[in-house]
């Protein structure tokens, strides 16, 4: 008789179990929500247009938290100084009048996805020029009530922003772009918006860009004062880092090769005009439109960048080598007529000679007469030879340190327009060396300041 009480007791208790189960299985909390949604937004017991009250139930202003989730930034665009980014944005804040019972932490949550049913922020994006929500295959939107009050609105935004750019230091350049968030109507007296504690901003992991790299972002706070009252601001400050192998690779290495390319007109024979004007035309207008493709990729700013002392240094070197060979060509016939002249000029003296020598030496009334062999100091032969010897005999001079190393080199007859050829082969390369030593420098300090 006891077993069999006791088997009689656990039965009883088995049965209550299994009846509560099903008791509980048959609640939906589907049309549990339904009734709290209807009971916290029904008609006459929710106001959209009253803004919810402020921390701790106070009159004071209604604090907003914001975080946002950098999804993808599809282009930077330096010609129209603008951005593009995807990304999640999130507000977060409590009001009191949207509590309801979560029936034993049964409710978690409620999931709307209408925004007109509660009181939403009204913030904007004050640098924003494009921008639409995704609508595919639903609104990707929605917003979560808490059981305390406190309400999650969630959205997933596409945005074209400004950038104002310093094109100065491009290619080695950083830009800074922001992403500025604020309030239109309300004042920080009834509204303030502030960044989530923690991880306010947060990016995907494998973020690439074309030809820019995201080194770091920071949040800051911009509010802004106007006659009709201050209002609160929150900016995300992006810092990219233009990425210089493509441009070394696209602009600077070809300039260099043209540059190099132009000297070689140096070595080819100063008879060879139509090799070497071909030669510094194609490289001048090769360069030119080098120069050309570079500007029309980049906004007409009114100051210098340093890709423009670049492609204009290159390009007067380019051209400095075309006029070089102007030069040479001209004291190349300067040299050809002073030859020229020497070669009459040493005619004539020889002719003048051999008559004077002539009439000396034959007389009308001898049939031949020797030459003497001293000659009298009147006689103007004499004269002549004595003030040769002179010239040759002079001082010599102090040696020219430049005019004994320009000797060494193998100039025919040593003409001015082959010594000119012979100092460009040493002089443009140097001053090109220099210069890209000052340029390096120069810039690449400018930018570790700037960092």
């Amino acid at each position: 008789m006891g077993s069999g009480h006791y088997f009689l007791v656990i039965f009883y208790f088995a049965s209550l179990c299994s009846a509560s189960l099903a008791n509980n299985a048959k609640i939906n909390f589907r049309e549990k929500e339904k009734k709290v949604l209807d009971q916290i937004l029904g008609a006459g017991k929710y106001d959209a247009r009253i803004r919810p009250s402020g921390i701790n139930g106070t009159d004071g202003p209604a604090v907003v938290r914001v975080n946002i989730f950098v999804r993808s930034i599809s282009k930077i665009d330096d010609v129209t100084m603008e951005y593009s980014v995807q990304l999640t944005f999130r507000e977060q804040w409590t009001d009191e009048r949207l509590k309801f019972d979560d029936i034993q932490g049964r409710l978690k949550y409620l999931t709307l996805t209408e925004a007109n049913r509660v009181w939403m922020p009204d913030l904007f994006f004050s640098n924003e020029k494009e921008g639409h929500f995704h609508n595919i295959i639903m609104p990707n939107v929605y917003i979560r009530i808490f059981p305390n009050g406190s309400v999650l609105y969630s959205i997933r935004i596409s945005l074209t922003l400004a950038c104002p750019m310093n094109l100065k230091l491009y290619p080695l350049d950083r830009q800074i772009c922001s992403l500025r968030m604020a309030s239109y109507g309300w004042t920080t007296n009834d509204l303030v918006f502030l960044w989530k504690e923690g991880d306010p901003v947060q990016v995907v992991k494998n973020l690439h860009l074309p030809r820019f790299t995201l080194e770091k972002f920071l949040t800051d706070y911009c509010n802004s004062k106007t006659n009709t009252g201050e209002y609160s601001c929150l900016k995300v400050d992006l810092l990219f880092k233009r990425e210089f192998s493509y441009y070394l690779i696209q602009i600077y290495i070809p300039c260099c090769m043209l540059v190099i390319v132009s000297w070689v007109s140096f070595w080819l024979d100063q008879g060879a005009v139509p090799a070497r004007v071909s030669l510094g035309v194609t490289t001048l207008l090769t360069m030119a439109t080098q120069t050309s493709g570079i500007n029309a990729s980049l906004p007409p700013v009114s100051y210098t960048k340093a890709i423009d002392v670049w492609t204009g240094v290159c390009l007067t070197f380019v051209f400095g080598a075309l006029l070089e060979f102007a030069l040479v060509n001209y004291a190349s016939r300067s040299d050809m007529h002073k030859e020229n002249m020497k070669k009459k000029r040493r005619d004539l003296e020889q002719a003048s000679l051999d008559a004077a020598s002539d009439l000396l030496d034959t007389d009308s009334n001898a049939t031949f007469a020797m030459k003497p062999l001293v000659r009298h100091p009147g006689d103007p032969l004499a004269l002549e030879k004595r003030l040769q010897c002179e010239v040759h005999m002079q001082a010599p001079k102090r040696p020219n340190c430049c005019k004994t190393w320009l000797s060494k080199f193998p100039t025919r007859q040593c003409s001015r327009s082959k010594r000119i050829d012979v100092i460009s082969r040493i002089t443009f390369p140097l001053v090109f060396a220099l210069f890209n030593l000052v340029y390096w420098s120069t810039y690449l300090f400018r930018e570790e300041e700037d960092e």
